[in-house]
């Protein structure tokens, strides 16, 4: 497994996992494949896991602690989205920061964080307050570094000013091209670097899904590209995709890893499963090397503006934001 350097001197893994779908979003889940599935990551070379708090309301940080309890890797988790009984909401709180760090900590049995994230901003707290409590936790040694999730550039320059930010993290990928316009050349700019979430299109790039498929999951159900027309012009986009791939010898879901790894060396995607085949076939995308005459089809053939469809609105959960 190849290394892609972040920010702030972080250097990871080029293929990350991210943890959500143990817990939350995707269907059942069974721990014990969970923590199989963990660790046959680790023994693909990934050495980035991206976990939140508000994951299974913790149980994630207490699996991903469990699972790479004792390995030499880098664990990143979030906070500031808080799911309880009576639905889901944010608290960028300052004065709250250092109590749910020490929680995640504990859940994760770790004596430090490897990257802290803001995970949604707090709109009724100033962003430069949250992460002012945040740099305090690296003053004490319990992280790192710092980073931010689905941040505005403006968010993203008032975070910078108070503390350096390793990575800014937002969903991007071949379905989701909006970011190139905004974050992530201000993150540049920035010298921050840049986490994918959501890389292979919530599981639509990996060509393995179809109009059945999708409602299976909560996270896909109300997303407006996998509805009608949209999931119709998207499944034909991937139909190409799935052809492209096969020519190169690899997968659709691997080429789609490989495209956002072209896009620089400051890129770190994070795509999740719960099956450990499918996160072995995700680390080996680090290895693929796309030519230009490759990546120049692939425009052709999966034009950015040929996906469909905006992504799923976070306000029905009570913010304004996607989760």
């Amino acid at each position: 497994m190849r290394e892609q350097e972040l920010g702030n001197g972080l250097t990871v893994s080029a293929i990350g996992l991210g943890c959500m779908g143990f817990s939350q979003g995707y269907g059942a889940t069974d721990d014990e494949e969970s923590v199989q599935a963990i660790r046959a990551a680790i023994d693909a070379g990934i050495t980035l896991f991206d976990t939140a708090m508000s994951y299974g309301r913790g149980h994630n940080e207490q699996l991903v602690g469990r699972a790479l309890h004792g390995a030499e890797v880098k664990v990143a988790t979030k906070f500031g989205i808080v799911r309880t009984d009576s639905g889901v909401g944010l608290d960028g709180r300052p004065e709250h920061v250092a109590g749910y760090c020490d929680a995640s900590l504990q859940r994760l049995g770790r004596d430090a964080v490897d990257v802290y994230y803001l995970h949604r901003v707090d709109p009724e707290v100033p962003v430069a307050e949250t992460i002012g409590a945040m740099a305090e936790l690296v003053t004490a040694g319990k992280v790192r570094h710092l980073g931010i999730s689905e941040a505005t550039p403006a968010q993203l320059r008032e975070a910078v000013a108070v503390h350096p930010i390793a990575a800014v993290q937002f969903e991007w990928s071949m379905l989701w091209r909006e970011p190139e316009g905004d974050i992530v050349p201000t993150a540049r700019e920035l010298g921050v670097g840049l986490v994918p979430y959501s890389p292979l299109g919530r599981g639509l790039l990996t060509a393995t899904l179809d109009s059945t498929t999708v409602v299976e999951s909560d996270f896909r159900r109300n997303d407006p590209r996998f509805q009608g027309e949209h999931l119709a012009e998207n499944l034909a986009q991937v139909a190409a995709l799935r052809e492209l791939a096969a020519r190169l010898d690899i997968s659709a879901g691997q080429l789609a890893l490989a495209w956002l790894l072209t896009q620089g060396p400051d890129v770190v995607p994070i795509p999740g499963s719960r099956r450990a085949a499918r996160i072995v076939e995700n680390a080996q995308a680090a290895a693929v090397e796309l030519r230009p005459e490759d990546l120049a089809e692939l425009a052709k053939l999966v034009p950015a503006e040929g996906w469909s469809g905006d992504r799923q609105s976070f306000a029905a959960h009570g913010t304004s934001r996607s989760v």
